[in-house]
């Protein structure tokens, strides 16, 4: 006789309403890029994680676990927006092994213009729908959760090399 699923457990609940919620804003933001700045998802997340990177440059492999694409993928979406002189490849002169995606002055204009209205988007997507202990709460939990899943001690997370910075380096 086989064993009884559980299916009630409230954790199977609320891995997917994280899910869920996580697809839905993706699909949200996407249409608003795509119309307003014809930039896809995936190379907003690339631009907007080295826009608010001090240096604006990021290692590639801490970019890909930072936008959750592969490094094929983060390859593909980094030659895209070198084509449109957005970004930069720089090699890290310590470890030719190394390579920096940097944002261009190009780039910093487009988010300079960009990042105002996310920032107005997400307004209106979470205006009333949160207090601010709410969302201060939520960030808090959503940053544990990120910690936790890429500590490099974790066997699930990143190994140390994905985060390593170029010797020498910040």
């Amino acid at each position: 006789m086989g064993r009884a699923l559980v299916t009630d457990d409230e954790r199977l609940t609320t891995v997917g309403l994280l899910f869920e919620s996580a697809a839905g804003l993706r699909r949200v933001f996407e249409r608003r890029f795509e119309s307003e700045r014809a930039l896809s998802n995936q190379s907003f997340d690339v631009l907007i994680r080295l826009a608010r990177t001090p240096g604006s440059e990021l290692r590639m492999s801490e970019l890909a676990a930072q936008t959750s694409l592969t490094p094929s993928g983060l390859t593909r979406s980094v030659d895209r927006l070198a084509e449109q002189g957005l970004v930069v490849r720089r090699v890290c002169p310590e470890d030719r092994r190394g390579a920096f995606a940097v944002l261009t002055p190009a780039g910093q204009e487009l988010m300079d213009r960009a990042i105002p209205d996310h920032l107005a988007h997400i307004d209106e997507l979470l205006s009333n729908l949160f207090t601010p202990g709410e969302e201060e709460t939520l960030s808090l939990l959503l940053r544990k959760l990120r910690d936790h899943l890429f500590a490099s001690n974790a066997e699930w997370g990143l190994t140390p090399e994905d985060a390593d910075m170029c010797p020498g380096g910040d």
